[in-house]
């Protein structure tokens, strides 16, 4: 009766707390997850769960089924990964480039966990700030990078990952303090703290600003510290993704607000020249992103 599919949904919901988010993970319907685990409560008889004001907290029973879920699937992806070592040589090395700087926040989680994975891969980063981080794939200078989609892929390969969203960032005394969300005109005359990337790579200004012919003036900074240090000392605005602002936000040194009706939202994919993107470290990495970022990153939304 018990399944490697219900092992992973107990997991989801453990994990995102709440069963529309441990739906989406699983690619499930809330209703078909419902449906799941309350075919292991008629069969196990008993209650595995309990909804509470703060979300789902497991019962005993479901502590317990939550365990051997976590040893099951642990004992089969290792199992797994052995089986394609014994098959071929899968040492190696991946290059990756960042295209996103804030996801430094997130990476060292993912690093952590892929050597724990694949010991025998080298997994190193391409530093500095690349008007075109794609080229270095076709230098032979880096192996992947974590970004979004360029216009055109140029032989590249892409493994989705997640989307998320951009908020606009004001210091908490600003003028635009009270509105509910920032539309294209409030950023009129506004000086713009960025990184110092070209204009068509940051999705404020080419999604938003530029067909509205706004008028602003652009300051730049490599550290997202210190855009953040800028914004509080009301020398600009900025737009940065939602999870690298949060503890900024939580301690109110600035606030943050949705950019347009419906919100700025971007993706994140990893892309690489075919050879590598087939190779099942590499695929292996983007599992690994997609599972800790779904459950350390608030309000993203897997691909």
């Amino acid at each position: 009766m018990l399944e490697i599919r219900h092992l992973k949904s107990l997991i989801a919901i453990a994990e995102t707390g709440k069963l529309a988010h441990a739906a989406e993970r699983v690619f499930l319907t809330q209703s078909a997850l419902s449906h799941q685990i309350r075919v292991l409560e008629n069969h196990y008889d008993t209650p595995l769960f309990q909804r509470t004001a703060h979300g789902i907290r497991f019962t005993p029973a479901g502590e317990r089924l939550l365990a051997l879920a976590r040893e099951v699937l642990e004992a089969q992806e290792k199992a797994e990964r052995d089986l394609i070592r014994l098959k071929s040589d899968q040492s190696g090395e991946l290059r990756i480039v960042l295209e996103c700087h804030t996801c430094f926040d997130w990476l060292t989680p993912v690093m952590d966990a892929f050597r724990r994975a694949w010991p025998e891969v080298e997994l190193d980063l391409v530093a500095g700030f690349h008007s075109d981080p794609w080229h270095l794939l076709h230098e032979g200078k880096a192996d992947l990078v974590i970004g979004s989609l360029p216009e055109k892929l140029r032989e590249l390969s892409a493994i989705p990952l997640f989307k998320f969203e951009i908020m606009g960032v004001l210091p908490p005394e600003h003028e635009l303090r009270n509105k509910p969300r920032l539309m294209a005109e409030d950023f009129a005359g506004q000086t713009l703290i960025t990184y110092p990337v070209p204009e068509e790579r940051i999705d404020v200004i080419r999604q938003v600003l530029k067909p509205a012919g706004i008028e602003f003036t652009r300051r730049t900074s490599e550290l997202t510290i210190a855009i953040m240090q800028l914004v509080a000392s009301r020398r600009g605005i900025a737009a940065l993704p939602n999870w690298g602002i949060q503890s900024y936000v939580d301690h109110e040194y600035v606030i943050a607000k949705p950019i347009g009706r419906k919100g700025l939202w971007s993706e994140l994919h990893a892309l690489g020249m075919p050879d590598i993107m087939t190779r099942p470290y590499t695929q292996d990495l983007a599992r690994i992103i997609r599972d800790t970022c779904l459950e350390k990153l608030s309000e993203i939304k897997l691909l």
